[in-house]
């Protein structure tokens, strides 16, 4: 007699996992080599088990998970469906318990009668397919079981997967689960009906041989006229639930139904649309049951049997219901942990600048990593922003903490740091008001940052403190240097001075500023990872050699590397700039006597810079655009006018005055004698802007040279 092989059976289309809980509600299947045609059963949904011995005579049923040979002795179990029959374990011979998904049946002796048929329906079952359950203890622990299979998902594709795998194929041979489209959150009433979309369907796969191979067409039978192999091709996707319909009626009802009730026959065409009721078996042998979240009816899920199974029971119904609430509850609150992870990710994103500018004479790059995924969003900040004169503010700070209130005091540290810079302040003086910001939001906000003013034509940098990280400036030659800057007190201590210091910055230096989660951690402090960030420095800029700084972007992505397991208690934020400069070869600077010759004047100097240059072909444009901004200066300045031309990759004309009212651009009128200048201006120029400093303003506006 051949022996009997015991395997797993997968319940989807996904392969077992390795390291599954034997608990689960899927459950191990019963199959064999080979087996008769005639054994084979309805192909719609193949048979949960085969055996080619003789099929347990009464009293002898065995429960799932175990075969015997002909002496009643049990056989091993193997672990995969491909897996070859187990001859060397040496605990072979110790019995498994029956996984919980399927519980042992207890009475299934009473279930056949001699011949091997079922003793109600006077039909055959095949050997070693799950018996129904007959006692409260055996749908507890499946209820049990499959319970703790959906509740193990966090986002809604999980549990719809928990609830599809955990009833199939113990509680059903199939099933299809439809969610609301879309998905109500909260307490949202969405407007307009009420449609459902098919979100997943699961079956038993079509049987396979012990090679894992389908089995050749010669030992199938005819298919028959309800098929319930591809349940996605038979169905529609979308089905409106129409106010007053017969669905609709079900869903109101909350309680799962058998398709065999006056009202779920109404109900089921137009849930599976034209030509859908095929897949559903006569009799009890589908269960339609409503999912009800916590306000509302979110979906509904169908449970078929086969035709050649048992049909359910009343108590079956029961399990349904509580299949459903757990699923529905459990979608409920996955769309609610989405939502706010959404706006968690929303305001970290509008927090942070989506797009670094490109100002003139320096490149910058950036990273943003927060404390875990599960807290996307935190107290961290990185900020570049446009200076007059050509200059760029470089800004980084770090809000005490890591939480939606952490990110709502740094959006607002944020939005006061670059109206004070609009301001043209004094770095020193620009933390001082932050600090004073901060003292306003409440006596707990604390923060640090570290404020620089970049000047790309005197190749300087000014750099305050505010008790954060030094900056790191690493040189072309490779060496890396931490800056000597005063360290300060946080922001919102109140009453402290903050202290500005003037250092160097020489062409093709790198500026690295970062916030504490990058170099400090529970297996480190801040200075020895400060350290270790230098030498991180040190040794990248080697890779490229000492003429070449290394990019940007690389240079980012290697200072991360330096972070092992463990680092990653805090947000880091990371802010990164190359100093290219301008070459003083590249600057024209001239002060001009608020006189009615001013403008005359700004002509001529501007027309020996572009020759000089070599850019004649802008001539004509930048003569009329000087002479329009530098007339409206000498008209109301009391004091010298300036004029600064520099040449880059654009050309960029500056005009500064003592008066700090900003012009605004208007249309003239066809009677008016002026008023046109900043209208060619806007017409003409590339790009133009006014920015009020200190001492007045600067107008300024941009060409391309080609």
């Amino acid at each position: 007699m051949d022996a009997t092989r015991v395997t797993e059976q997968p319940t989807s289309f996904e392969r077992p996992q390795p390291g599954v809980d034997p608990a689960e509600a899927r459950g191990a299947l019963l199959r064999t080599q080979k087996q008769p045609a005639q054994q084979l059963g309805n192909p719609a949904l193949p048979a949960q088990a085969r055996t080619d011995g003789p099929s347990s005579g009464p009293g002898t049923a065995t429960p799932c998970g175990k075969g015997t040979d002909g002496n009643g002795k049990e056989l091993p179990v193997n672990g995969s469906e491909h897996s070859q029959p187990a001859t060397t374990e040496p605990d072979a011979h110790r019995p498994r318990p029956a996984p919980e998904g399927i519980p042992a049946q207890p009475g299934a002796e009473q279930e056949r009668a001699p011949g091997g048929q079922e003793r109600r329906t006077g039909r055959g079952l095949p050997p070693g397919r799950p018996m129904p359950m007959r006692r409260d203890g055996d749908r507890l622990r499946f209820v049990g079981a499959a319970t703790r299979r959906i509740a193990r998902g966090l986002d809604l594709d999980e549990i719809v997967m928990g609830l599809c795998r955990a009833t199939v194929p113990t509680f059903s041979d199939a099933i299809l689960v439809y969610l609301r489209e879309p998905l109500p959150v909260g307490d949202e009433r969405p407007s307009g009906p009420v449609v459902l979309r098919l979100r997943r369907t699961d079956r038993i796969p079509q049987e396979r041989d012990t090679d894992g191979v389908l089995l050749p067409p010669a030992f199938e039978p005819e298919p028959e006229p309800s098929v319930l192999a591809d349940l996605s091709s038979l169905t529609t996707e979308l089905c409106e639930v129409r106010p007053g319909g017969a669905l609709n009626e079900v869903l109101r009802g909350v309680r799962p139904v058998f398709a065999d009730a006056p009202a779920a026959r109404a109900a089921l065409p137009e849930l599976l649309g034209e030509g859908g009721e095929g897949v559903v078996p006569g009799g009890q042998r589908a269960i339609l049951a409503p999912l009800r979240g916590r306000r509302r009816v979110i979906g509904a899920a169908l449970f078929l049997r086969r035709p050649d199974r048992l049909a359910f029971e009343a108590d079956d119904l029961l399990v349904a219901a509580q299949l459903a609430t757990h699923s529905a509850l459990g979608i409920d609150k996955a769309v609610l942990y989405g939502r706010e992870a959404y706006i968690a990710d929303e305001l970290q994103r509008t927090m942070l600048p989506e797009t670094l500018p490109r100002p003139t004479g320096v490149r910058l790059a950036s990273r943003y990593l927060p404390a875990a995924e599960t807290a996307r969003v935190g107290g961290d900040w990185y900020d570049a922003i446009p200076l007059p004169g050509s200059r760029v503010a470089l800004v980084v700070g770090d809000v005490m903490g890591h939480s939606m209130t952490s990110a709502a005091i740094m959006g607002q540290l944020r939005t006061t740091a670059q109206t004070l810079a609009g301001l043209d302040l004094p770095p020193q003086e620009v933390l001082h008001h932050l600090d004073e910001q901060a003292q306003r939001l409440g006596t707990d906000r604390m923060a640090t940052c570290l404020y620089a003013v970049y000047d790309p034509v005197t190749h300087r940098i000014t750099i305050a403190n505010a008790g954060h990280p030094p900056p790191v400036l690493l040189h072309l030659g490779g060496r890396a240097e931490v800056l000597r800057v005063p360290p300060g007190a946080p922001i919102g201590v109140g009453g402290v001075d903050f202290e500005a210091v003037e250092l160097d910055a020489p062409a093709g230096g790198t500026l690295l500023l970062y916030t504490d989660g990058l170099v400090e951690s529970r297996l480190r402090d801040v200075w020895t990872g400060i350290e270790q960030l230098r030498e991180k420095l040190a040794a990248t800029a080697q890779l490229t050699g000492p003429d070449h700084p290394p990019p940007l972007e690389a240079l980012c992505d290697e200072v991360l590397d330096m972070l092992g397991p463990g680092d990653r208690d805090d947000d880091i934020a990371l802010l990164a700039a190359r100093f290219d400069g301008i070459a003083p070869s590249d600057v024209a600077y001239w002060t001009l006597e608020p006189e009615d010759s001013a403008p005359g004047q700004a002509r001529r100097l501007a027309r020996r810079a572009l020759a000089r240059w070599d850019l004649e072909d802008l001539t004509d444009s930048v003569e009329l655009l000087v002479s329009e901004v530098v007339t409206n200066a000498v008209r109301y300045a009391s004091r010298p006018v300036t004029l600064r031309l520099l040449r880059t990759d654009v050309l960029r004309c500056e005009v500064g005055d003592d008066v700090p009212q900003l012009p605004r651009l208007r249309q003239a009128r066809a009677t008016d004698e002026g008023g046109r200048g900043l209208y060619l201006v806007n017409k003409l120029a590339r790009r133009w802007g006014a920015t009020r400093l200190s001492t007045g303003k600067v107008v300024w506006f941009e060409l391309n040279p080609g």
